[in-house]
């Protein structure tokens, strides 16, 4: 949550642990049709928004895109990490926002906490077997060749191991299942 031009941004996202669970028992998940979760928030996130009398946000609207990393960033609840993903305060490097809510009134801003990453030994800069993270940003050809190729890591059915290995993220309770939802999503051969 953030305050922007007298209003607040309510970040959504997933809550762990019980998301994925809840998400699989719904229409979108259960049709058949393209981009299930996306439709899912489009339909929970612009209900809420109605209700609460502000508007719903997607990271997919645009040309332009609304900025979610920087909002994010200004949230107080999540950094750039040492591999570069956002880290958040809870979630780790499980983070991501399915939409968002702007309010043309302000809220209270709860309390934020401090980087995680600052009392870390980083066992994500050495989790990733290919190293697709680097000083030149993310490498996908090369993670998606280690995708399909011997997946040392098991990415594609527990999701990146740079991810995983983040301390936050091993207390954050996703289930394997939707990371491997996600990364049949991101790489599909």
């Amino acid at each position: 949550m953030l305050h922007e031009d007298g209003e607040t941004i309510l970040l959504l996202g997933p809550h762990e642990p019980g998301f994925w669970p809840a998400f699989s028992d719904t229409t979108e998940a259960r049709d058949g049709a393209a981009n299930p979760i996306d439709r899912w928030s489009k339909r929970v996130i612009g209900t809420l928004a109605q209700r609460w009398g502000g508007m719903a946000v997607f990271p997919s609207d645009g040309p332009p895109y609304p900025p979610f990393q920087a909002w994010a960033r200004a949230s107080g609840r999540a950094w750039d990490s040492p591999v570069g993903m956002l880290v958040h305060d809870t979630a780790g490097l499980w983070v991501s926002y399915r939409g968002a809510v702007r309010l043309p009134y302000l809220l209270d801003l709860p309390d934020t906490g401090d980087k995680p990453c600052l009392t870390c030994d980083a066992p994500c800069l050495t989790a990733c077997p290919v190293n697709a993270l680097g000083a030149d940003g993310y490498d996908v050809p090369a993670c998606k060749s280690h995708l399909n190729a011997v997946d040392r890591a098991d990415c594609m059915t527990q999701g990146c191991a740079m991810r995983r290995v983040c301390p936050l993220s091993q207390t954050y309770g996703r289930l394997p299942e939707q990371s491997a939802f996600h990364m049949k999503a991101f790489n599909p051969t």
